[in-house]
């Protein structure tokens, strides 16, 4: 694809990575309560859904979830719950967002709830079909732009995943005392209900 379509996308799309959203809250407090390498291999989870829905979009399999209003609510519905359930867990804990037993979580554990609150939400995989189409020539391979856009959107969101994680590791030194933990946790536990919520009342574009 055209060298300048790429270093526009770049930009776009790293203040897209950048967004405060769920998953990249739900790196910032897993860094801050079992380290960055945890964070980050947690991380990792989300790149594996990403990567799903940025296939479907690239072979127009993202056409069905706009077509079938059941299949978006369905996901909907469940990426909200699901998110509402760590809210909870967030909420009722001490210090660890996930476990009260001190911040030792599966590793695997971290990266599966990373997929699922990343996959539980429909809105994204309409956010490829409708963001990395504008940066394709369709005179050109379009499958080949869409990997080399959908490979550069990856690599982008793992430095996003870095930056909370690294902020997450910072907050550790703010956030050492169990009550500003916990008032942390529950800050953190209003948002993510909060973003559950708005999950549920968002409509099929």
């Amino acid at each position: 694809m055209e060298i300048w379509k790429l270093l526009l996308f770049m930009p776009v799309c790293f203040a897209l990575n950048m967004t405060p959203g769920p998953n990249n809250l739900l790196s910032m407090n897993n860094a801050r309560c079992y380290g960055f390498k945890s964070a980050f291999i947690g991380g990792l989870g989300r790149i594996a859904a990403f990567s799903v829905m940025i296939v479907l979009a690239a072979s127009g399999l993202a056409v069905v979830l706009y077509a079938s209003e059941i299949l978006f609510l369905t996901i909907k519905v469940v990426g909200a719950v699901y998110l509402l359930w760590i809210a909870f867990n967030l909420w009722s804990s001490e210090v660890s967002p996930l476990s009260g037993r001190g911040g030792r979580l599966n590793r695997l554990g971290l990266a599966k709830q990373e997929f699922l609150l990343a996959a539980g939400n429909p809105k994204a995989i309409l956010i490829f079909t409708a963001f990395l189409p504008q940066f394709v020539d369709t005179s050109a391979s379009v499958n080949e732009q869409f990997l080399v856009l959908g490979a550069t959107f990856l690599v982008l969101e793992m430095g996003a995943i870095s930056v909370y994680a690294i902020f997450g590791i910072y907050l550790r030194q703010w956030f050492s005392k169990p009550e500003m933990a916990k008032r942390f946790n529950r800050a953190c536990a209003g948002f993510l209900a909060a973003s559950g919520a708005s999950l549920l009342l968002s409509r099929q574009q």
